[in-house]
């Protein structure tokens, strides 16, 4: 018995090794220290959905898939490429392929899977963080369901077309048009130059089953009031049955602070004397959703939740101001693209995509503008846990309106005359990923657009959002074109610190410096190239460069006395060709010592600075 144990370990052992054999980075361009640690054997292991966590009957499915590129509208292929690692897109190092799939063509997946024990007899659920874009799934032969979205998670519900035993089938096609189509999708274009990056096509997300019961919780929504000392929570729950007792509880640590059952929709739970989640101070409650049938526990979810408020007010001179648990808190934060030159869009680990929430805070920052791209859901969760603010970006597409940043200027902003299929693409992937992340505190800015690219329709686009979630700031165009409508009016300007005059524009909006800064600096051997790089103005060492950023930040203290809410210095890392990032693409080189950064950007949070209007 012990010897055939040992036969079967050292044959599963020789299987996975030479499955790690099938993949090797793709060579030719810098990689982060973390691609190292990569594995095909165990890519992106983490539990992938941090705010609705059933801890067992799950299985990843990230690793080495069969893959194939053929023309577009083709049937499956009878053969295969070669192998791809999920969930690294394919023109990225990481995904082990490295080559650009385009409009004309489309990218096939295949994998087996043998349901384990423990997850037979219930409902199966494939669920998908991203692919880009469009995305149809086949099992066992037969399609299953379909999707069209870059950013947004989707699951489908594959039990009907699962065999009774043996190995499942599932087949995975993909098309993305990148920019020679209509649909959102943020950076990538097809030819990269300046601040246009790399296309990226396909599953680029974790990639995971789970079994749950014919009754089970699909997702909640959580929303806090701070004012009211209540948490509202409403559950969606599949295949409820009369009769079913549907129960939220929530904890601080292992005290119970609150419960209640669903009344209708929603639960509404009382949290006495809460605990504000801040910067500063960023505490998480626990959470706790049961569907009960006849007192016996069908289904159960944990999640976590802040008690936190995201506002504006007025100061003492009458301009408007953001404002965090109704305090002033001065939001300053990096332009991150979050794109990594090994894996694009994925970070390689959850180390790395940890790590430069982690770094920011470390310079100095309390916020993030999530630019153009929506990040896994671990990402935010790390927000939530170190306490970093995050105004969320729609990734744009559909370019090519007349772009006016300049308030108060006529007769040359335009909004973009969409088709139909264009404007529904947007409005579609919107929604999605507002409900998605609508449960992170941590996300207190939604930003339906960003400088005119694409923009159409700004005032219902602006009021939808608002309608849809009161609980955030709407900051309707970054450095777009200027309507009146939403809480904030966003500036750009390059390279130094500049606002709109508050007592034109500070009455009804907060102001704020949607992007500024760019300084550049090339670090050789750690550039995406050795030449041709770009920055809004370039430095040839530290000193320089810290020098004039650091006189930037004295300006934007000044300016914060004038009225200034935020600002956003471009940018977290190099990325591609850009090389104004605070610390280089590879993330091997802090450009500034953090210890420097962080002293300059301390003055900035002097609660001194401003009083709010009693």
């Amino acid at each position: 018995m012990k010897k055939a144990y040992l036969i079967s370990a050292l044959s599963f052992a020789l299987f996975l090794n030479a499955n790690a054999q099938d993949w090797k980075i793709v060579p030719g361009k810098i990689t982060t220290t973390w691609s190292e640690q990569v594995k095909p054997t165990a890519t992106l292991p983490e539990y992938p959905r941090p705010q609705l966590v059933r801890d067992n009957n799950w299985k990843n499915l990230n690793g080495l898939w069969n893959y194939a590129i053929r023309p577009k509208d083709q049937q499956q292929p009878t053969s295969w490429d070669g192998k791809i690692l999920v969930p690294f897109a394919a023109e990225s190092a990481l995904s082990g392929v490295g080559k650009t799939v385009g409009k004309d063509q489309e990218l096939w997946y295949n994998t087996t899977w043998t349901i384990p024990s423990s997850m037979k007899g219930k409902k199966i659920l494939l669920h998908f963080g991203a692919v880009d874009w469009r995305t149809t799934v086949y099992v066992n032969g037969k399609e299953a369901g379909s999707h069209e979205g870059g950013f947004d998670p989707f699951t489908i519900d594959i039990t009907s077309f699962l065999k009774k035993g043996g190995a499942q089938d599932i087949v995975v096609r993909v098309w993305d048009p990148t920019d020679d189509g209509p649909q959102p999708r943020g950076k990538q274009v097809n030819k990269p130059e300046g601040i246009w990056y790399t296309p990226v096509t396909g599953i680029w997300q974790t990639v995971w089953a789970e079994a749950v019961n014919n009754t089970y919780i699909a997702a909640t929504k959580q929303t806090p009031d701070i004012d009211q000392q209540t948490l509202t929570v409403a559950p969606q729950v599949e295949n409820i049955q009369p009769g079913d007792v549907v129960t939220v509880a929530a904890f601080d640590g292992g005290n119970k602070v609150a419960e209640s059952q669903v009344n209708g929709e929603s639960a509404n739970l009382k949290i006495a004397s809460p605990k504000l989640w801040s910067p500063d101070a960023p505490f998480l409650y626990d959470l706790k959703v049961t569907v009960s049938r006849k007192g016996k526990v069908i289904d159960e979810v944990k999640s976590y939740f802040a008690m936190r408020k995201s506002s504006i007010g007025k100061d003492a001179n009458g301009v408007q101001r953001m404002l965090l648990n109704n305090r002033f808190v001065f939001q300053f934060g990096p332009l991150d693209q979050g794109w990594w030159p090994d894996g694009l869009y994925t970070a390689p680990t959850d180390e790395a995509l940890k790590f430069d929430i982690v770094q920011t805070k470390a310079m100095g920052f309390n916020m993030i503008r999530k630019h153009i791209k929506v990040e896994p859901a671990r990402w935010y969760y790390y927000c939530d846990k170190l306490g970093m603010l995050v105004w969320q970006d729609m990734p744009s597409g559909d370019l090519g309106n007349g772009w006016e940043n300049r308030p108060g200027v006529i007769d040359r902003a335009t909004d973009k005359n969409r088709t139909p299929e264009s404007e529904g693409y947007y409005r579609k992937e919107w929604n999605a990923i507002m409900e998605a992340l609508h449960n992170y505190p941590s996300i207190v800015v939604w930003t339906p657009f960003n400088e005119a690219w694409g923009q159409f329709k700004t005032v219902e686009i602006a009021e939808w959002t608002m309608k849809k979630d009161p609980s955030r700031l709407v900051n309707t165009a970054s450095g777009g074109n200027f309507y009146p409508v939403g809480q904030i009016i966003d500036l750009h300007n390059y390279p130094e610190p500049a606002m709109p005059d508050p007592a034109v524009y500070g009455d009804k909006r907060a102001i704020v410096l949607g992007e500024y800064g760019g300084l550049g600096l090339p670090i050789n051997e750690h550039s995406w190239q050795q030449k041709d790089n770009w920055g809004y103005q370039s430095f040839k060492n530290e000193n320089d460069l810290f020098k004039r950023y650091s006189q930037f930040t004295d300006r934007l203290e000044q300016l914060i006395k004038l009225g200034l809410s935020a600002a956003v210095y471009t940018q977290t890392t190099d990325v591609e060709v850009e090389v104004n990032g605070l610390m280089t693409y590879d993330r091997k080189v802090q450009k500034v010592a953090v210890e420097k950064l962080k002293q300059v950007a301390s003055k900035l949070y002097n609660p001194a600075l401003v009083t709010l209007n009693p």
